[in-house]
């Protein structure tokens, strides 16, 4: 935390404390920035406005929120944070993939009657 540039979370999030709050924020490097491609409730989103307010963090890009699919307005229009939609896994190939995953299931339970 207080060497890297840029901290990136890639996690899954099962609730209870966030991963970053205020106490990690504290630690980083001055105008750092955080990536957020995880859960919702990962960054301590009150924690996440009051370092960017301060100048702690240079900016965040998020594309998940604590309050989903209505992320609080200080979130949506801060110049500071980048918003993307959680739609990595949308691409054609996710898709087709998820598909031809699902037609197996379906013909694993019914059985094969070839």
């Amino acid at each position: 935390l207080e060497q890297a540039d840029f901290i990136t979370l890639h996690v899954p999030f099962s609730g209870g404390k966030p991963i970053l709050g205020e106490e990690e924020m504290a630690k980083m490097k001055d105008g750092a920035y955080i990536v957020n491609a995880a859960r919702g409730g990962t960054v301590d989103e009150q924690a996440l406005l009051s370092a960017l307010a301060s100048g702690k963090l240079a900016g965040a890009a998020l594309d998940v929120f604590d309050l989903e699919p209505s992320p609080q307005e200080e979130i949506l229009n801060n110049p500071k944070i980048s918003l993307t939609p959680h739609t990595g896994a949308s691409t054609l190939e996710a898709q087709r993939n998820i598909g031809l995953e699902l037609a197996d299931k379906i013909i694993a339970f019914y059985g094969d009657d070839k």
